[in-house]
């Protein structure tokens, strides 16, 4: 009789375990411990935790650079890299400042020829590229591989984003960072804003950075009174700022301004700003 009383009792203990009423927690399996304590050792590996870090990092200075070049589209930048390093230089040789000149120029206060001008003499497909211009970097590979000098094929943008950010030279470190920040200024910049930085920070002579400074200098006027001719000989001087005299012009700076100009009225004059 005893048997028999508890035999309906441990079936409902047994049905309790089916439904999951009245059943405890199982022990995990052997395999499954094994695998979380090597899990947690792997995370904790020294590599692991290096590696962890430097993508961190990496990922703030990517986010960095666009809030500050995002920052850029409407604050006018107080200085270059290049201005900074030329004031550096300068200070470390026990010089007085002021180090450089340059005045900002808004925008609707740099003369149309200027505007042109920079175009015609550095970069004809600006209002149409994305801060690379394949089609010249294609020719100047195209001439290189046929025996002649390799030359550099960077766009408005490009130079834009080496003065403002970087510094000078030609080594590969530089030129991915040049290449990302030009990057970033086409995606979250107005094409206006990009010349109106690289006009306003571009170096025109040993001492002098920006268009407001060197037409004030050199052609005692302000920036939106500049002609074609006096815009072309400031453009002319950008390959090599420290090689050309803007106060007294060279026959081959008068010849590059010429070029300059001509290529200005074939590109249709200023009418080619409306493709901005």
């Amino acid at each position: 009789m005893k048997n028999e009383e508890q035999a309906p009792e441990a079936t409902r203990v047994d049905a309790g375990i089916e439904d999951g009423s009245r059943a405890t927690p199982r022990e995990p399996a052997p395999h499954a411990r094994v695998f979380r304590i090597e899990t947690i050792g792997r995370d904790r590996h020294p590599l692991n935790r290096i590696a962890r870090f430097l993508l961190k990092g990496l990922g703030n200075l990517v986010l960095l650079s666009i809030v500050l070049v995002l920052t850029l589209r409407w604050l006018d930048p107080p200085a270059s890299a290049f201005m900074l390093r030329h004031a550096y230089n300068l200070w470390r040789l026990d010089q007085s400042p002021p180090y450089y000149h340059q005045t900002w120029v808004p925008w609707d206060r740099i003369s149309l020829p200027a505007r042109l001008a920079a175009i015609a003499g550095e970069d004809q497909r600006f209002p149409s590229h994305r801060g690379f211009d394949l089609i010249e970097i294609r020719i100047a590979w195209a001439d290189y591989k046929n025996g002649g000098r390799l030359r550099g094929a960077s766009t408005i943008t490009q130079q834009a984003a080496k003065n403002l950010f970087l510094w000078p030279g030609s080594d590969w470190q530089r030129k991915l960072l040049e290449a990302w920040f030009a990057l970033l200024m086409e995606i979250l910049w107005p094409k206006e804003r990009i010349l109106e930085v690289y006009l306003n920070i571009v170096q025109f002579s040993p001492s002098t950075y920006g268009i407001g400074a060197a037409s004030v200098r050199y052609f005692d006027r302000p920036a939106s009174e500049l002609t074609m001719r006096e815009a072309s000989l400031l453009i002319g001087v950008l390959p090599a700022p420290g090689h050309y005299r803007l106060d007294k012009p060279s026959e081959r700076l008068e010849r590059r301004a010429a070029w300059i100009s001509d290529q200005a009225s074939r590109l249709g004059g200023t009418r080619y700003l409306n493709r901005l």
